[in-house]
């Protein structure tokens, strides 16, 4: 164990080390892994370690939105942020521990506190892996394992194509879109009409949201980025305000990318399912 474990949970760091760590077939390795998952993972040449966790409860600060004013929610959009920083980097903890090259299939949670309306609960959760001949590589920004949202079988297809993944990318923006007056909203009764001070408020807001998750690709030096989700969500905070969330992963071009891309040959799959 290194000097990783002084952030985390006691009873993290005994679970941790029951799993399997890289280049060794001691101990067991748990996943949240389909087994098709599973399978690809293995295909790809790496080796599931552990399930990997980390959970950051936090308290919201206070801001208020002018009434009639569309704007960005500072100490709200800062909250979020830090609050998945934290439980992403203790995610990241846990796999240092087990010497892993990466984690796969990271989903982030935020769930509100039934105690406290301002106290949540932000979960990164993934399957720490390792390649199994031991290659060196793989790791991500700075020498850490690296971060990905994407499924086994889209982590495998990434490196069938020369690619690899480096971290996952995010972006935040809490707005608060402006009521309309009275006299507007009357006017508008029986009409159909764009709204157009709401369609400006969700536009900046996504593309705030979105530039901030470019700019984290960019300073990881990544190529590009898969498989980007936008999400949408209140938290219960008061009406007219929402979160827009921006996640995808970073990807970069190994050596021999061209090569790899130009010798698959997509396959035509007919699902038999009704």
């Amino acid at each position: 164990m290194t000097d990783s474990a002084e952030h985390l949970a006691p009873h993290a760091v005994e679970r941790l080390k029951g799993l399997r760590s890289q280049g060794s077939h001691e101990g067991i390795f748990t996943s949240d892994l389909s087994v098709n998952e599973f399978v690809m993972v293995r295909k790809a040449n790496f080796e599931p370690l552990g399930l990997v966790v980390g959970s950051c409860i936090y308290h919201m600060g206070i801001q208020y939105g002018n009434w009639n004013q569309n704007m960005e929610m500072d100490v709200l959009s800062q909250a979020m942020y830090q609050a998945r920083e934290l439980a992403i980097s203790r995610m990241e903890q846990e796999s240092i521990l087990l010497q892993a090259d990466g984690i796969v299939g990271v989903r982030l949670e935020v769930k509100r506190m039934e105690w406290d309306q301002d106290i949540l609960e932000f979960m990164a959760i993934g399957t720490a892996i390792a390649h199994r001949s031991g290659a060196s590589g793989f790791k991500g920004v700075g020498g850490k394992p690296f971060t990905s949202d994407l499924s086994g079988q889209d982590f495998w297809m990434l490196l069938q194509a020369g690619y690899r993944p480096m971290e996952m990318v995010l972006g935040s923006c809490v707005y608060h879109v402006a009521h309309q007056g009275l006299l507007k909203s009357m006017g508008n009764i029986g009409r159909n009409t764009e709204m157009e001070q709401f369609t400006q408020a969700m536009y900046d807001a996504r593309e705030l949201a979105m530039e901030r998750m470019q700019h984290e690709a960019q300073e990881a030096q990544a190529d590009g980025i898969t498989g980007v989700q936008l999400h949408e969500g209140n938290h219960n905070w008061k009406p007219h305000i929402i979160e827009f969330f921006a996640v995808g992963t970073a990807v970069k071009a190994m050596e021999n990318a061209d090569a790899l891309v130009d010798g698959l040959n997509p396959q035509l799959v007919i699902p038999v399912n009704d």
